[in-house]
């Protein structure tokens, strides 16, 4: 919308005379619009201020915080524990790509159906016994190696 710095002033200093005296006209020229609006369908919005109550405040430690909910490391079971090497706790979101990263590594994808996970021992291990895995139920299936 094409608005003149001096209407846009006067809106600011609380003067809308200026806007009901004439009509506005909207110009989107890279659409090829131009039409002329009569005073009555003009729509005026309130312009907000930011006061220092409503301003965002700085985040301590140069918005470094303490990570929560599945970035939060946890302890993991030892089975979990052996699969990732040793790591004794490890947030959920690093876990899953670690085994994601192992998944494409040795190429455990159906080749039919990319959705699926072909278990071997080592997954085994972690998805209780199971052989072929969607990949939706991954997450479900290493929630129980999470401890509280």
């Amino acid at each position: 919308m094409a608005v003149s710095l001096g209407v846009f002033s006067s809106i600011l200093a609380g003067d809308t005379s200026s806007l009901t005296k004439s009509s506005s006209s909207l110009s989107y020229p890279r659409l090829g619009l131009h039409q002329s609006v009569p005073p009555s369908q003009v729509n005026l919005r309130s312009v907000r201020t930011v006061t220092s109550a409503t301003a965002s405040k700085p985040a301590t430690d140069a918005g470094k915080r303490e990570p929560r909910g599945i970035m939060k490391p946890r302890r993991v079971s030892p089975e979990m524990q052996a699969f990732l090497g040793g790591v004794p706790e490890i947030p959920r979101t690093q876990a899953l790509k670690l085994i994601w990263a192992y998944i494409k590594q040795h190429n455990l994808q159906d080749p039919e159906n990319k959705k699926v996970i072909i278990c071997d021992e080592n997954l085994k291990k972690i998805f209780a016994g199971r052989d072929r895995v969607g990949f939706l139920e991954i997450a479900g299936l290493m929630n129980p190696h999470f401890l509280k």
